[in-house]
Parts: structure tokens; C-alpha cells; sequence
């Protein structure tokens, strides 16, 4: 991995991503996660929470978010979180490389990590809002490479990071310990490979045995990604009309790969990370350009490289050209970071909005709208969402709407719910600049 393509190809493409990033959220296009993620991180050494999940043990298992938090603590940013998914999004690459590297020339594997940079999937999910999901597929396929190279040091390494990042990867990697214990029975590899399967079990089961129901103590609410699979009658008999879908998510996510993956049995590896994502009764999970795809890219873009071992010397520059080629093709017709929606030129609205989120009051809980949240998560532990039905009634001491931003989902969602608040007399404007209302709580708040 000495080559200076490969790692200036790695500084460019997390610059490159950072630097997009930025501009999406200068134009305020995050959506809620980021914010979720920026209390979070900004909390790590403290409550390891935010106002919505309370305890975010309560909903994951991402000790990563510590590390996050670390670098939030020494560059005290918004933009700390999308430089790290950034860079995490680069070094998919280099393992990529090193794959193919073993067996083939520096030319054809610098090829194979052109790939992985414009794999349609992955540039999505590093665009995405920042997710504790965001770090997986390098440290998928880190851990998977070093196991392959006969490095037992660095699978290890590798397989306490990937833990570290959700509660599923558990499961993926308890699977993949099983089946390289089992393929590599009697050796050193096996034995590690076996401990990590019963580390990952152990992980998963102390998390919903022990952490959870902890941290869940004071949420009223089930384990909310099971929302995902609570099939109903009516859900199984809508399935034929989400099928298309469903398959169109599959010929998104192998098509730039030409199915190669299919090829080698290391894919089976990714059978349990795509079961999560395609068994999923909502279509978020298969949808391309949210954090999901984070569990399965890692295995998938593994189990790639390794099937172009099986391609002959002759041919494999053209497969990956043509890899390359359907790539492009694809972040031109169906790109997953939706440049005319998310990449905008700041407008006066976003200028105006940050300017008056600089005069709010600092520690007194505040609900507002995605535009607003996520500029005030970073530095604010108290600002929060407006609820989501306008049936509820928020208790935050200010209300901040901005009705330059139509568009945002909780403000059309809770728009009219608020207004009979006010009607009522609960709440009373204390301030107004252009078409941002702030309200105040009469009345007891929290």
C-alpha cells in the first residue's frame, strides 16, 4: 500500500466529500440524524445522549461515538462529524486495493479502488447525514482484508472496531467468525476467527440484556428499530407492489459491480447485512443515499475484490473500466446525494436563520425544525425537534418556526398544532426577523 495514487486518491476523495458536505450544510439540507449525532458526540464524555433518544444506548450500541466525540472535543465544529465520515469513506479504498494488489499489477489495482471511490452506495452514505453507520464499511473490509492476509493482529484490531459501531454488526460478525472458524479449522486463523464469533455473541447479548433495557428504563417506547420488521397483514400483502423497488435497490447496489460479488463464495458474508436491509417492511432501509447501506457496503465491496481473482489477467482491466464506466453512469442518473436538492448556493434565508440563531439564549430548552436543530445541535444540548403530531403538545420554553423554510417536514407536520397553541395563550412571540418567529412558554417548561 506504498503507492501515492492510493493515498492521494484518499485525501482527495474525503476532501472532496467534506468540502460538499459543507456545502450542503451551509445550505441547511441536513436532515435530523445529524443533529441526533451531533448531541450525542458533543455529550460522549458526559450524558451519551440528546433531547429526542434521551441515552443513545437506548437505541444502539456505538462506543465509535466516543472517538467522535474526542475529535468534536479538540475541533469544536459541525463540520468535525462530516470531515471524519469523510475520511472514514476514503479508506475503503486502500484494502480494496491491497486485495487485488497480492495478485495483480499496481495499474489494475489502482482500478479496483477507483471503484470503490464511486461505488454509487458508498458516496451516498458518506454524503448522508453523519451516522455511527458511516464508519462501517472501511472497518469491514479492514478487518476482512487483514484476515485474508494471514495478519491475526489486525483482524483483531480491526474486529474491535467494527463491534464498536453497532449492535448488527455483531450479528455479521458473529456469522463470519462461525465460517472462517469452520473453513479454517486447526489453525491460528480458525481459533481467532472463533473468538470473535463468541465475542460478537457476547457483545449482542449483553447489549439487549444488560445496556438497553438500562438506558431504556425511562423511554416508554419498544427497542425502535423493530419498527422496521413488525410486519402486519396489510404489510405482507402490500410486498408485490414493493418488490420493484426492492429489486431496483439490488440492481443499483450490484450493478456498478457487474454481480461480480456473486462470484465467490465470500459472498455469503453479506447475506445477513443485505437480509437487514431487504427484509425491512419500510423502504428506507433499501433506499439509496441513507445511512443503511453502511451495513452491508464492507462485505459487499470484499467479497468484489476478491471475485476479480477469478477474472482473467486479459480481461480485467476492461471489467473494471466498464466498472468505473457504470459508476458514473449511475451517480449521473440515479445519484444518491441528490446535488439539486442537497447542493445549493447559500441563499439569503440561510444567512439570515444562522444570524438569528447566534441571539438565542444558551442552556434553556428550545423546539424548532430541522433547518434550525441542526445548526443549534452542536453547540446547544437542549435544543430539540418540534414533535411530530400536532396531536402532542411541546413543552420547550422557546419555539423557534421559520417560515422561510415551507418545506421542512415538522414544520408542515406540527405547523397547525403549535398554532392552536398559541391561540390558547401557551406561547407568545417575543421576536420576529423576516419570516423567523420565537416564541416563549407561559407557564411552567421543560
Amino acid at each position: 500500500m506504498r503507492d501515492r495514487f492510493l493515498w492521494i486518491g484518499c485525501i482527495v476523495y474525503a476532501v472532496l466529500l467534506t468540502w460538499l458536505g459543507a456545502i450542503k450544510y451551509d445550505a441547511h439540507r441536513n436532515l435530523v440524524d445529524f443533529g441526533i449525532f451531533s448531541q450525542t458526540a458533543a455529550s460522549a464524555f458526559g450524558c451519551f445522549c440528546n433531547p429526542i433518544e434521551g441515552s443513545h444506548w437506548a437505541f444502539h450500541f456505538s462506543p465509535v461515538l466516543y472517538a467522535a466525540g474526542l475529535a468534536v472535543t479538540l475541533v469544536r465544529s459541525p463540520l468535525t462529524l462530516v470531515a471524519l465520515q469523510a475520511i472514514a469513506g476514503a479508506l475503503v479504498a486502500p484494502p480494496v486495493y491491497a486485495l487485488v494488489r497480492r495478485a495483480r499489477d499496481a495499474r489494475t489495482a489502482r482500478l479496483a479502488a477507483v471503484v470503490a471511490w464511486l461505488y454509487p452506495p458508498l458516496a451516498g452514505l458518506v454524503f448522508g447525514d453523519f451516522h455511527e453507520n458511516g464508519f462501517a464499511p472501511a472497518a469491514v473490509v479492514w478487518t476482512l482484508y487483514a484476515f485474508e492476509s494471514g495478519s491475526l493482529a489486525g483482524t483483531i484490531a480491526g474486529a474491535i472496531a467494527t463491534l464498536s459501531i453497532k449492535e448488527d454488526q455483531a450479528v455479521f460478525l458473529a456469522i463470519a467468525g462461525a465460517l472462517g472458524a469452520w473453513k479454517f479449522r486447526g489453525t491460528k486463523r480458525g481459533i481467532v476467527a472463533g473468538a470473535i464469533a463468541v465475542a460478537s455473541g457476547v457483545i449482542f447479548v449483553a447489549y439487549f440484556t444488560l445496556i438497553q433495557p438500562h438506558a431504556a428504563a425511562a423511554v416508554s417506547l419498544p427497542w425502535q428499530p423493530l419498527r422496521f420488521y413488525a410486519w402486519s397483514g396489510d404489510d405482507a400483502r402490500a410486498l408485490l407492489a414493493t418488490l420493484p423497488a426492492r429489486l431496483g435497490f439490488m440492481l443499483l447496489a450490484f450493478g456498478p459491480l457487474l454481480f461480480l460479488p456473486f462470484r465467490t463464495p465470500a459472498m455469503w458474508l453479506a447475506a445477513a447485512p443485505l437480509a437487514e436491509v431487504l427484509f425491512s417492511r419500510m423502504s428506507t432501509t433499501y433506499t439509496m443515499g441513507t445511512h443503511y447501506a453502511g451495513a452491508w457496503i464492507g462485505y459487499v465491496l470484499f467479497a468484489f475484490a476478491l471475485a476479480l481473482e477469478r477474472i482473467a489477467p486479459a480481461r480485467l482491466r476492461a471489467v473494471l473500466l466498464g466498472c468505473i464506466a457504470l459508476c458514473v453512469v449511475e451517480l449521473a442518473v440515479a445519484d444518491p446525494l441528490h446535488p439539486r436538492l442537497n447542493l445549493r448556493p447559500v441563499a439569503a434565508r440561510d444567512v439570515e436563520l444562522d444570524a438569528f440563531l447566534q441571539t438565542l439564549p444558551y442552556g434553556v430548552s428550545l423546539a424548532t425544525q430541522e433547518e434550525a436543530y441542526t445548526h443549534l445541535a452542536s453547540g446547544d444540548p437542549l435544543a430539540r425537534l418540534l414533535p411530530e403530531s400536532p396531536s402532542q403538545e411541546t413543552r420547550a420554553c422557546f419555539v423557534l418556526l421559520d417560515f422561510d423554510f415551507p418545506e421542512s417536514a415538522r414544520l408542515q407536520e406540527y405547523g397547525s398544532g403549535f398554532a392552536r397553541l398559541v391561540a390558547d395563550h401557551r406561547y407568545v412571540p417575543i421576536a420576529r426577523m423576516g419570516g423567523i418567529a420565537l416564541y416563549r412558554r407561559i407557564g411552567p417548561c421543560n
